[in-house]
């Protein structure tokens, strides 16, 4: 298999990543906060460090459950910067409990996250077609928009860049490569909306 060229195929973990979630379309709310959660916690890191800590940040965050994650106080902060499974960055941290906040209030103002976020691509992942991963941009006007109104709402460690690289990951974009044997059936994946 000829994976898309950011793919190590040295590393079994990158590899099943690509292969079963990078720009799979994902329409659930709770999963879709975690992931933009996830790529917060990326900044200024590689991403292989966040998937290799995917499992014990879940542990500690709660399975990353928002009503729970936004009661977080000091005692918690301070347990949690006490962690070595996790990364121990206070400002991200802090994010993660802010971003729980946000999504509560607009859950509660009847706000579907889900939604919210798949309105910034009229609802249908935009399809590109790459021939090399490198071709693809770091951000659009898209991403701008969404990081914008994140911000606005009271999410932090999400800007244009951290954004697109959210929309990859979860679908709402198709950037694997023209070439690429998962280029084909994540479009295929698109034709099936949040209802289907």
């Amino acid at each position: 298999m000829t994976r898309c060229g950011w793919v190590n195929p040295q590393d079994p973990l990158y590899c099943a990543y690509h292969d079963q979630e990078w720009g799979v379309p994902e329409w659930d709310a709770r999963a879709l906060w975690e992931k933009l959660l996830l790529d917060g916690f990326q900044a200024g890191l590689a991403w292989i460090t966040i998937l290799r800590k995917c499992e014990t940040l879940r542990a500690a965050f709660d399975g990353f459950e928002p009503e729970r994650v936004a009661r977080y106080d000091e005692t918690k902060i301070a347990a949690l910067l006490n962690d070595p499974g996790v990364i121990r960055s206070r400002a991200k941290i802090e994010a993660v409990i802010a971003g729980a906040k946000a999504y509560e209030a607009m859950a509660e103002a009847g706000q579907d996250f889900s939604a919210y976020l798949w309105g910034f691509v009229d609802g249908a992942p935009i399809q590109n077609r790459w021939a090399n991963f490198r071709d693809a941009p770091t951000q659009t006007a898209a991403s701008a928009a969404l990081a914008k109104d994140l911000k606005a709402r009271g999410f932090k460690f999400c800007g244009p860049v951290i954004v697109y690289a959210f929309m990859q990951a979860v679908g709402m974009v198709n950037d694997h490569e023209g070439t690429c044997p998962r280029h084909g059936p994540c479009a295929r994946a698109a034709g099936r909306s949040a209802k289907g």
